[in-house]
């Protein structure tokens, strides 16, 4: 069997003399959505940063397609595929569908010193790109800005794809999308994962989870609670494991049913 994409084990960090995460171990493999699951403060947001090469592991395993890797910069995890899709996007309201997907990449054409950026090679990938995913883009040109959150999302997706990423860090793509925005980003994470790539999808939404996930791994306080197939675990166990879905109906069975 091949390796997986990405795969830690007991992995520790610390901030001085607090405990960030303290025994996390998981994998993903090609063409597997792997949904990664926690509270507030389960650690979710200091392993994906982990992961993708913003801070360093205190002490465990962090290995790529089987290789022992120890990422020293963002840059490091992206030139070894993983890429990682951050709630805030990346992305400058104000400047072009175009510009914003090229970003930090753009390809220049001419001969130095008068090269320029080639807007129309840009221009048609862009287009190119939008079209794959249900995206009609008439005028690249606009500022990205005027799309949807979910138009957003799906072209930070297709941006870290086309630049030939192996493993997608989703952190909370859905949470703040209506729900036909929702399902438009839910169906693009399906087809990436059909493309053979490994999504890991952050999110405390078990229902948006459970609509794409293969796996399932929750986080709490740090730790690692499990790691479940979709067939070994239902929607509502999922949840308790979650966040105390017992401990809240409990509470709504005391105010009759109002919570």
């Amino acid at each position: 069997m091949a390796a997986p994409l990405i795969e830690v084990r007991n992995i520790i960090k610390h901030f001085g003399s607090v405990i960030a995460l303290s025994g996390v171990s998981m994998k993903v493999s090609s063409g597997e959505v792997l949904c990664l699951l926690g509270d507030n403060g389960a650690g979710k947001s200091t392993l994906i940063k982990t992961l993708s090469g913003v801070h360093q592991p205190t002490t465990g395993d962090f290995e790529v397609e089987g290789r022992a890797v120890r990422f020293a910069s963002p840059r490091q995890a992206l030139d070894a595929g993983i890429a990682t899709v951050f709630q805030d996007l990346a992305m400058i309201p104000l400047m072009s569908v175009t510009r914003n997907f090229f970003l930090g990449r753009e390809p220049v054409t001419g001969m130095w010193p008068f090269t320029h950026i080639d807007m129309g090679f840009c221009d048609r990938v862009t287009r190119e790109e939008m079209k794959k995913i249900g995206i009609d883009v008439r005028d690249p040109h606009q500022a990205v800005g005027t799309l949807s959150g979910g138009e957003r999302q799906c072209i930070a997706i297709a941006r870290a794809v086309y630049f030939g990423a192996k493993v997608l860090i989703l952190d909370e793509p859905t949470s703040a999308l209506g729900v036909a925005q929702t399902s438009m980003v839910l169906k693009y994470i399906d087809q990436v994962r059909k493309k053979g790539l490994g999504v890991i999808f952050i999110t405390h939404n078990v229902r948006h989870a459970y609509a794409v996930g293969n796996t399932f791994t929750v986080l709490n306080r740090g730790k690692t609670l499990g790691t479940y197939a979709k067939s070994e675990i239902a929607m509502d166990e999922l949840q308790n494991l979650m966040a105390g879905g017992k401990e809240l109906a409990t509470v709504s069975d005391e105010l009759g049913g109002t919570v």
